[in-house]
């Protein structure tokens, strides 16, 4: 990846790679926007599965979210617990309030 990299990725994002009391990334430039590139389009790829789960199962938001959660460990993608809880904050914010 070059350094002209036109990826913005957020600051919520940036703090997985945060150790507490620092104030610098300890991964480089180029990683982060490597785990961000592939935690938002995971969180845009499980949306419409999200939509769909809500409507046809008729079940909450908050219960859609937490079934999908459970299989994201199981499904190979090496996914830290931070990076995961992140995919799931942003699923959440896509999927807005529905209940």
């Amino acid at each position: 990846m070059s350094d002209d990299c036109q990826i913005f990725v957020p600051p919520s994002f940036v703090a997985l790679f945060v150790a507490p009391g620092r104030i610098k990334p300890t991964a480089a430039r180029e990683h982060i926007a490597e785990r961000y590139e592939l935690c938002e389009d995971l969180a845009q790829m499980l949306l419409e599965t999200a939509r769909t789960q809500r409507w046809s199962l008729g079940i909450t938001t908050a219960d859609t979210l937490e079934r999908i959660a459970r299989g994201l460990p199981v499904s190979g993608l090496d996914l830290s617990e931070a990076e995961t809880r992140w995919v799931m904050t942003r699923l959440a914010e896509l999927l807005g309030p529905g209940d």
